[in-house]
């Protein structure tokens, strides 16, 4: 029985044990922290494709994280009793002119062949929603997460699996470190360029019972009605701050924008502000493959604002090169493209 030791108890750390575990590994994690105590303990859990064109590994593997993704979080949620807060409820896009939409109608044509017939993106007439063409793109390939509940979920089905999860443990096995932004930017240092960094985001919750609502994705930003009755808007994007966890006027903004937006929010009160570090590569996609700094040891690592769909994904790849030796990690998910 392999023995493996992750280091990261956030959504990629927790996920990579999943995967092991349930491949017959024999799993502890630790994490000083806890669970979900970095990016992973955020608010938002918006898990949404990329646009259905000019395909690459990364659309690909997302797609696929996607469309798995609703059997998986089933299986943790019977296995742990905890409710990941998972739903695919679809996304609405408003549409800002012709162009818009005529680019809009190409995708659609796209959408059929590159998400296999199994999902749609549709341009359609929605009132409800302010748009300035009064047309918007609804895709049902859109799900969301609940990332706190999601964290908790895992945790409790590997604890059921007979995992452990620790705050201190010594080198024991095999290593796989999933720790964030904190451990690309000591990769950086220790490469002496830029490999990975911490891009700052603010999110907020507002108390409203949208639950069985679409997610709406306007001009950069996620609204995310949530199964509990709130509704999660973030984030924003920021590569320079002073404090990685306070919240600020950038936060405000959103938060007006997504009552315009969405008429329901414009009374909805808010109930919570987050701020937190989420780890981006230097290549913009997810870092998966042997450890730059540790040997015999793995990474997963840069999943930045993807990480909640690609988790698995990065999860069953590791376990595919751990377990069974079999390296089917693309070229562009190797440690090596980001130096």
């Amino acid at each position: 029985m392999t023995d493996i030791t992750i280091r990261g108890a956030g959504i990629i750390g927790l996920m990579c044990a999943w995967m092991l575990v349930t491949r017959g590994a024999k799993v502890r994690v630790i994490d000083p922290k806890g669970v979900g105590a970095g990016a992973s303990g955020g608010i938002v859990g918006a898990l949404a494709p990329h646009v259905p064109e000019n395909w690459n590994a990364k659309k690909a593997m997302q797609f696929k994280a996607l469309h798995e993704a609703e059997a998986l979080w089933m299986d943790v949620a019977k296995i742990g009793g905890k409710n990941p807060g998972y739903a695919r409820t679809g996304r609405v896009q408003p549409l800002t002119d012709e162009a818009a939409v005529a680019l809009a109608h190409q995708r659609s044509e796209t959408a059929k062949d590159l998400w296999e017939g199994r999902y749609t993106w549709q341009v359609i007439s929605k009132t409800d929603i302010p748009s300035p063409t009064g047309i918007v793109i609804h895709d049902t390939l859109t799900a969301r997460i609940h990332p706190r509940q999601a964290c908790v979920a895992l945790a409790a089905a590997l604890v059921s699996s007979g995992v452990q999860i620790l705050p201190t443990g010594a080198k024991s096995g095999i290593e796989v470190w999933a720790t964030g932004a904190d451990d690309l930017m000591r990769i950086s240092d220790a490469r002496g360029k830029l490999v990975g960094a911490p891009i700052k985001g603010q999110a907020a919750l507002l108390r409203a019972d949208l639950r069985d609502a679409s997610q709406v994705f306007v001009d950069g930003l996620h609204i995310v009605p949530h199964g509990d009755g709130t509704v999660a808007i973030g984030s924003t994007t920021e590569r320079e701050f002073d404090d990685p966890t306070a919240t600020d006027g950038q936060l405000d903004l959103l938060i007006e924008k997504a009552r315009a937006a969405v008429p329901f929010l414009r009374d909805a009160p808010v109930i919570e502000r987050w701020a937190g570090l989420r780890p981006r590569a230097k290549s913009r996609a997810p870092m998966v493959g042997p450890h730059p700094l540790h040997q015999g040891a793995y990474i997963a690592n840069g999943g930045f604002k993807i990480g909640l769909a690609m988790a698995p994904v990065m999860a069953q790849m590791l376990a595919d090169l751990i377990v069974d030796g079999t390296d089917t990690i693309p070229d562009d998910f190797r440690p090596e493209a980001s130096f």
